[in-house]
């Protein structure tokens, strides 16, 4: 593999990942009391709980993109 092609690679995926955090955290906002009754009847919990729990979730998932597809693609243009 060229290094063009791993460039390109890591950009969309970084863009795909990024793309699905803003619509979870869209869905979070518009929908989030659906949510937490639909997940509510399978797992009784506070409210509070499950923000802790979807937010701590967004976190993890955003250092996951970063980490794995943003930092790479940034190291990838560096060297190129």
């Amino acid at each position: 593999m060229d290094s063009e092609l791993l460039t390109s690679f890591f950009m969309w995926c970084s863009i795909v990942n990024m793309g699905l955090l803003v619509l979870a955290f869209l869905l979070w906002m518009v929908a989030s009391d659906k949510i937490y009754a639909l997940h509510g009847t399978w797992f009784p919990m506070p409210r509070q709980t499950l923000n802790v729990i979807f937010y701590c979730l967004l976190g993890f998932y955003k250092i996951i993109v970063f980490v794995f597809n943003i930092v790479p693609w940034v190291v990838l243009k560096i060297i190129a």
